[in-house]
């Protein structure tokens, strides 16, 4: 059996490297994800744009029982590399700040983008999130068989039947459980 790939290896590789591990990807085990952070990091943008913009961030998957699935947000994360203490941006209440709310979607028997056909992806369209986060229809991966640990996505965007698929690659590996649960700024359209 090879030795699975590291977030470490991801961060190495080519766009087309990152999406041949897109098309022979693992499903998500959500039952393992549901009340846990996962740690992100961008795959695509270059180290200056890092530097200004950002480089990490969380995302979160609660179990939402109202709609028996998994739901998720963003937090913006103080920039300390991937190494670096993970510390969330708070808003002047003091809550984590927050964006871009997804609901985890099975894929089947939709069409994505240069043929892809995986199990799972991140529906921002119905999530509750306001104008600009309600874009992404985000198709996801296990990196590694047998686990969830570690995970790939593929920044993909619907505007009605369209779709504009750039090469825009992130991953986030599991890091510990939730500790703070957030509603999205709108009512969900499940």
């Amino acid at each position: 059996m090879a030795n699975p790939i590291e977030l470490e290896d991801l961060m190495t590789m080519s766009g087309k490297a990152l999406h041949a591990i897109m098309q022979t990807g693992r499903p998500l085990d959500l039952d393992s994800m549901a009340g846990q952070n996962y740690l992100g990091t961008d795959l695509s943008m270059p180290r200056v744009g890092q530097k200004i913009l950002w480089q990490t961030f969380r995302k979160t998957f609660v179990r939402d029982e109202v709609h028996g699935d998994v739901r998720g947000w963003n937090v913006r994360m103080e920039q300390h590399g991937i190494d670096g203490p993970r510390v969330p941006m708070r808003n002047k209440n003091g809550d984590p700040k927050t964006f871009a709310h997804y609901r985890v979607r099975s894929a089947e028997g939709l069409r994505f983008p240069k043929g892809w056909r995986g199990a799972h992806y991140f529906d921002y369209t119905i999530a509750g999130n306001g104008p600009v986060d309600r874009w992404g229809f985000t198709p996801v991966v296990a990196v590694n068989e047998g686990s969830s640990d570690l995970l790939l996505g593929w920044e993909v965007f619907k505007f009605g039947r369209f779709f504009v698929a750039p090469p825009l690659y992130w991953a986030i590996k599991a890091d510990g459980p939730v500790d703070h649960v957030v509603d999205p700024p709108r009512s969900p359209k499940i």
